[in-house]
């Protein structure tokens, strides 16, 4: 009897790792996942153990490979949390530091000191990127300056520096692959990102050797073969590597210039796949959406820091049991009574990137109540990711008809109803909540020749939910208007 050929996809994110095996009609046959601890050693910093990282994904894989038999694992992808770094020593293959977390702010001062030099536009011009903490040079730069001997050692090759897909390459191939794709590379500010290589200018910026960074390859392509590990057999291709929110990208099959998706998670992306390499001048970052053997895909693409993790924060301040019975609580009252909350806990992302803004409530009266605040906080999700797409759609130059959504606040139905109104668009959900781990799958088969062609992938089953605008035109300016006044609270609070 044959085997079912599947591919095995892993998808590391910041909270939690989810594993799935998928077959060539597009079904799971299999999932599991596991939790991911996180600390906050020091206001701003934000970090996890890298060994926790690379565990988390074998016990997932091994979990999903009990629930099939009779299965030959084709392929292997993997999306991953993007913007966080990892230093290992080359030789023992052991982290040298923490694995310092996308949210960090620890280099905040660094990055102000290089905008103080008037480095910011010649960064922007060559990486795509603003000067900011969220981005990984300014992180690798710092692991390796608090480790004995770090920049020496690097310069050496005797150090490695890597975003998580590099890191988990570098496990699953049992040390033998220093790689990673290009949409990472593009969120390092390292990557020329038109012409996807190490900068040499960017590098020294930074203080970073290109003797301990990854060779840059192709998001669906072969990487390395696994090494074998627990029910993970050995000579497995790793046939893509890519950003989570790039997979997800993916995931909706937006192929074509004039689709925007929204992922939803602890902070939020958007981003829609361009023609060509467009540099943003409404405050976007330019991205490598995904490369293959046939070329690479540039997008736009803007970052909110705080959508899900203001729920998070605001459930523990109002200590109720977690993100459910927060929106439970703020669909008990119709709407937010003027009140408004804007996260700005480390400054504004996109398309503000003001670090000097800080988080404001406002709007409260004697009428305001936890309910009322909660509304706050799930509205401030629509509002930040309106803000993005109407940038994105001023870079753009072109129409954009609809925004597709995912991730775990996608899961709130008011929510996207919201979004839908104050965009005054539909919004079309994804109802999987497995969306980075199908694309990273999708490219994998593609690589391994599971798949053929894109037009292959887009007959594969995706099903939606749709959220059409009702709200009418004065009540959603009025919305919008407000939101905008509290957002200039929030950059002139300090």
């Amino acid at each position: 009897m044959s085997r079912t050929k599947l591919i095995l996809s892993v998808d590391q994110g910041t909270t939690n790792t989810k594993a799935l095996l998928m077959d060539r009609a597009g079904t799971i046959r299999a999932r599991a996942s596991r939790p991911l601890s996180i600390a906050f050693p020091r206001p701003g910093w934000v970090e996890q153990d890298a060994r926790q990282l690379w565990a988390t994904v074998a016990d997932a894989a091994d979990d999903c490979l009990t629930q099939v038999q009779d299965a030959e694992i084709v392929a292997v992808g993997v999306s991953n949390q993007r913007e966080s770094v990892v230093v290992w020593d080359r030789r023992s293959g052991e982290a040298v530091g923490p694995c310092i977390v996308w949210q960090c702010r620890r280099t905040a001062d660094f990055c102000e000191q290089l905008r103080g030099r008037g480095l910011e536009p010649l960064i922007r011009e060559r990486s795509g990127l603003p000067v900011d903490p969220l981005f990984s040079a300014s992180k690798i730069r710092w692991l390796l300056a608090n480790i004995p001997d770090g920049l020496a050692r690097a310069r050496a090759g005797e150090l490695l520096a890597g975003t998580v897909d590099s890191w988990l390459l570098w496990n699953l191939t049992g040390g033998a692959q220093h790689r990673t794709d290009a949409s990472n590379a593009s969120r390092t500010q390292l990557l020329q990102v038109e012409q996807c290589r190490w900068d040499g200018e960017l590098l020294e910026i930074f203080g970073v050797p290109e003797a301990c960074l990854p060779e840059v390859r192709p998001s669906s392509g072969i990487a390395g073969v696994t090494a074998g590990s627990g029910r993970l057999p050995a000579g497995v291709p790793v046939a893509s590597l890519i950003g989570d929110s790039h997979a997800a990208l993916v995931g909706h099959a937006a192929f074509a210039p004039g689709v925007v998706k929204a992922t939803y998670g602890t902070g939020s992306s958007l981003m829609s796949p361009l023609g060509k390499a467009v540099l943003s001048r409404h405050g976007l970052s330019t991205t490598v959406a995904w490369s293959a053997a046939d070329g690479v895909r540039h997008a736009l693409e803007g970052n909110i820091t705080n959508t899900g993790g203001t729920v998070q924060w605001l459930a523990g301040l109002l200590r109720v049991s977690g993100a459910e019975e927060l929106a439970a609580l703020a669909a008990s009252v119709p709407d937010s009574e003027g009140v408004y909350l804007v996260p700005a806990f480390a400054g504004l992302g996109a398309p503000h990137w003001d670090a000097g803004a800080r988080g404001v409530i406002c709007g409260l009266s004697r009428g305001a109540t936890p309910a009322h605040l909660a509304r706050a906080a799930i509205e401030s999700i629509a509002f930040q990711v309106r803000d993005v797409f109407e940038a994105m759609r001023q870079d753009a130059g072109i129409d954009l008809p609809a925004l597709f959504a995912d991730g775990g606040a996608s899961r709130n139905r008011d929510l996207m109803q919201l979004q839908a109104d104050v965009l005054a668009r539909p919004v079309i959900r994804s109802d999987s909540a497995d969306l980075s781990a199908i694309g990273a799958a999708w490219l994998a088969g593609l690589a391994a020749g599971f798949w053929k062609s894109l037009d292959e992938l887009e007959a594969l089953p995706r099903p939606y939910t749709r959220f059409e605008p009702k709200m009418e035109a004065s009540r959603r300016e009025q919305l919008v208007g407000g939101w905008s006044d509290a957002v200039r609270r929030a950059r002139s609070a300090v």
